[in-house]
């Protein structure tokens, strides 16, 4: 009668000691093929109740290979997270290009915002470059010099708005509104204004790197030279 083959050891029974030391011994080369499990070794050395320089070094190298793996992580990410924005701002700027008017132009920016970079409101502001300074005179008379700079500097901005600009905007919905990246057009006679809007606080801070910010602006104010615009 054939004998019922054994039954394979479960996954939490341990080896006998000898057989780890007959393994090794019959594969001298298994530390070579398997570098990674000398990281996690505990090699004592018989040094009485001092540590010894050794294991001393030992433990200092595993907290730098810690330590660079954590870096080498965050980098991936970061890689990661780059790419994913390169193909946003990619299809973004395909739908730009085949804009013909500013209402298209308008649209792109809403759908593409929105739905990849989770906005949660996008409003664009156009002006007559040369009537600027009255405009803003007349209705935001507290932070007139305050957008004048804006437009001055072309540089875009970030963080929480006064509740003035805030409603100036976005009127009624700005009471919805955390936090703006605002981003300064301009077009042949033209200065404008990108605002977008999240009701999370955090997603747009003033600390907040602003390049990908700037080359959005750039590529939607060469835009607004090939459309025609609205009225301003």
């Amino acid at each position: 009668m054939k004998q019922p083959a054994p039954e394979p050891p479960r996954p939490d029974t341990q080896l006998p000691e000898q057989a780890v030391v007959d393994y090794l011994t019959a594969h001298p080369d298994f530390f070579t093929r398997h570098p990674q499990l000398l990281r996690d070794l505990s090699l004592p050395h018989d040094s009485g109740n001092a540590v010894s320089l050794i294991e001393r070094q030992v433990e200092l190298l595993r907290k730098q290979i810690k330590g660079y793996q954590a870096s080498m992580d965050e980098l991936v990410e970061v890689a990661r997270g780059n790419d994913a924005l390169q193909a946003r701002m990619h299809r973004l700027t395909l739908e730009l290009i085949d804009a013909a008017s500013f209402d298209e132009v308008l649209n792109a920016l809403e759908d593409e915002l929105h739905d990849d970079f989770q906005a949660d409101a996008v409003e664009v502001r156009l002006f007559s470059s040369t009537d600027l300074r009255e405009h803003l005179d007349q209705e935001l008379p507290d932070y007139s010099a305050t957008f004048r700079g804006f437009f001055s500097n072309q540089q875009p901005i970030c963080g929480p708005l006064p509740p003035q600009q805030i409603d100036y905007i976005f009127g009624a919905e700005g009471d919805r509104i955390a936090s703006t990246a605002l981003i300064p057009l301009q077009s042949e006679g033209v200065l404008g204004l990108l605002a977008i809007d999240s009701r999370d606080p955090q997603r747009f801070a003033p600390h907040q790197g602003t390049e990908f910010l700037a080359r959005l602006g750039e590529i939607i104010s060469h835009t607004l030279k090939a459309v025609s615009l609205p009225g301003v």
